[in-house]
């Protein structure tokens, strides 16, 4: 039920980028609202920003279900760790802005547009760094398994965008106002979601100057930075595509396929809502050794995301022309042939199936194979798209992403997946004491990370999980305190 009325709260949500986008695109213009998406694209790169805190804090938080002190702990940690990081980056964008050719680098064509596109990237980014510290919100709820919750929030601050987008519009206020509106609105509906959730609903979990530990700190770090690194690559790699067009193609070409993209990005949401969904369950589960519960649900997990997807999928190639049509009109189908349609569906089909096996390296920390997958596919990937597009054009961009994830990816993830479950094998009470002295390091040979402050399970006497516990993980084994 919870994941159905969060994908409910996420679906009202996304009618408002539906609405938006259209009035957008002609009141923005082809060039205007093509480089807006290419610099959107820029700051989606640059989510590893939060050197990872966000998903390190989810995945110790789950493991510190019944230790309140704890997590403030390792919520003041992160906020003030990230807040200094978001200071940062607003002074080095204030610094470095003026001094790069965004037009030239962009391609763009229309000298009114070109003389907006420092100022339109300075609003952007400056409003991506402060949401920063604000979306840890986002994780702190997940955690909880407040996912109903979040995603409230999160369609609340669609749809107070979208109101205030069109009221711009319909007051005639300048293109840069309209955009203003956008994407300010976001970080401040974060804000008056942080303020009650700590201020009313979870006093206790308030994070305070007092709080900040550096010990949990330290160990927070570390488990973020790795999940820094690998977010940086798939961050790259995932949103290089429309800046990569608008370079070779133009920003018209870029502004066609970006709401095509936009059609496919359904797909993500119901991805992304019960991928967060999965995650401290993942962990809570692992952190116990039921290694038969999480292989069975990730199994059905995958078969859910293939059906699911897969078909949608399957409709979106047949359909999507005409539905572009009834959503924007005005979109040049021969621009955005049906080809790209099917190399966007194959794409989103491949990334849903293996997103399960991800979820569960994440949920324990696990992330060398994926890595090593990003990694590559980085590399690779970015060099078929360049040569694709030069070659075949935009239809390029789908099918080498397609090739360059088969390759790299899929066996980074079977790898990975398989270590998984193996470092989560049920230990003996002297292997789990010895765990106890660990801190947050990089997984090898099998070893499970055990953060600082987190849970140490001891299934008792080392017993597998009996049949009773086959369809939910059992709850009340003994455990031993890892203090910080």
């Amino acid at each position: 039920m919870g994941i159905a009325a969060a994908m409910a709260a996420k679906g009202i949500g996304m009618a408002a980028p539906l609405v938006i986008t259209p009035a957008c695109f002609r009141y923005l213009g082809e060039q205007r609202y093509g480089l807006w998406m290419a610099v959107t694209a820029l700051t989606a790169m640059a989510w590893f920003a939060d050197l990872g805190l966000g998903n390190g804090l989810l995945t110790r938080l789950s493991h510190l279900a019944d230790d309140v002190r704890q997590q403030a702990r390792e919520i003041s940690s992160a906020f003030a760790t990230v807040g200094a990081v978001a200071v940062a980056l607003l002074c080095g964008l204030v610094l470095v802005n003026p001094l790069v050719p965004w037009d030239r680098l962009l391609n763009v064509d229309d000298p009114a547009v070109a003389g907006e596109a420092s100022t339109l990237v300075l609003l952007c980014f400056g409003a991506f760094a402060v949401n920063i510290p604000l979306s840890l919100i986002q994780r702190v709820q997940y955690a909880g398994g407040q996912v109903v919750q979040s995603s409230v929030w999160q369609s609340a601050a669609a749809l107070a965008s979208m109101t205030a987008v069109l009221l711009a519009i319909a007051a005639g206020w300048s293109p840069l106002a309209v955009i203003a509106c956008a994407v300010l609105v976001v970080p401040l509906t974060n804000l008056l979601n942080t303020v009650v959730y700590f201020g009313l609903q979870q006093p206790a979990k308030r994070p305070g100057p007092t709080l900040v530990h550096r010990a949990t700190a330290s160990g927070l770090l570390r488990l973020g930075l790795r999940f820094f690194v690998l977010t940086t690559m798939s961050s790259i790699a995932l949103n290089v595509d429309s800046p990569l067009v608008a370079n070779v193609l133009g920003l018209t070409v870029a502004a066609h396929y970006a709401v095509v993209v936009k059609l496919f990005g359904v797909l993500s949401v119901f991805v992304g809502i019960v991928g967060m969904t999965l995650w401290p369950v993942n962990g809570a589960a692992l952190s116990r050794g039921e290694v038969a519960w999480v292989r069975r649900h990730t199994r059905r997990m995958v078969l859910l995301y293939g059906s699911v997807v897969g078909s949608i999928g399957l409709v979106l190639v047949g359909w999507g022309h005409q539905l572009v049509e009834l959503w924007i009109g005005g979109v040049d189908a021969a621009a955005v042939p049906v080809t790209v349609l099917a190399g966007l569906a194959c794409w989103s089909l491949l990334v849903a199936v293996t997103s399960p096996l991800i979820l569960v390296q994440n949920s324990i920390g696990l992330l060398r194979p994926q890595f090593v997958g990003w990694a590559s596919f980085l590399v690779l990937a970015t060099g078929l798209k360049v040569w694709g597009l030069h070659r075949f054009g935009l239809v390029a961009v789908p099918v080498a992403a397609c090739v360059a994830y088969l390759v790299t990816m899929v066996p980074a993830v079977a790898v990975g997946y398989r270590g998984a479950l193996r470092a989560s094998q049920p230990r003996s009470d002297r292997q789990a004491a010895a765990a106890v002295d660990r801190s947050v390091t990089a997984p090898a040979d099998g070893d499970v990370p055990v953060p600082v402050g987190a849970d140490v399970p001891v299934p008792a006497g080392g017993v597998v999980p009996t049949s009773a516990d086959r369809d939910m993980p059992s709850e009340g084994r003994h455990r031993v305190r890892v203090d910080s």
